[in-house]
């Protein structure tokens, strides 16, 4: 993928897919490197599925045959010098406290690394497709912090689904204005 943020929204996907009711993307950058780590509460892997997920010809899906989003993600990552770690309990041997974590370090100044792309249109689109899914958003960097939680803006909102206009109009500005802010910085 050409962009980190088409991974992100690829591997969300998968998260909601997985039953998740909660997504957390958290995004770490720093002058050398930037982890991406996405945690969730779904219905996690087996051992087995774990094993072969980063091979390009396994797949849970039906309407092909091959899966490239975590073998995509785990190249990238490597193609830098860094690393691609999957950890997961299934909802079947973890009753309370199943669901999946991936973490992909990549080291920015590598010239395969590829750029971070629009997150604030991947976090839109995840909440505008997803209503009734939580997400945490949150991107760290040496000039500050961008983030936003569906939670708290379902408190605010009470009746009001996330994916009407207005929303998705305000949860776009406000983003786009934390990035600004720490551009400034």
């Amino acid at each position: 993928m050409k962009e980190l943020s088409l991974n992100i929204l690829d591997i969300t996907e998968n998260s909601v897919k997985a039953g998740a009711t909660l997504t957390e993307i958290f995004i770490s950058e720093n002058e050398e490197k930037l982890v991406l780590t996405i945690t969730d509460n779904g219905s996690g892997m087996t051992e087995e599925v774990l094993k072969g997920v980063i091979n390009p010809f396994y797949t849970t899906r039906t309407t092909r045959k091959v899966g490239m989003g975590l073998p995509l993600l785990k190249l990238a990552a490597e193609q830098t010098g860094g690393k691609l770690e999957i950890f997961s309990k299934h909802y079947e041997k973890f009753p309370n406290e199943h669901g999946t974590k991936v973490s992909a370090t990549f080291y920015k100044n590598h010239i395969d690394c590829v750029p971070l792309g629009d997150v604030v249109e991947t976090v839109k689109t995840l909440i505008q497709g997803h209503p009734d899914t939580d997400f945490l958003f949150i991107h760290k960097t040496q000039n500050g912090e961008v983030g936003l939680d569906t939670r708290e803006l379902r408190q605010t909102l009470e009746d009001v689904p996330l994916n009407t206009y207005e929303v998705i109009k305000w949860i776009e500005e406000y983003l786009r204005e934390q990035y600004l802010e720490i551009q400034k910085a």
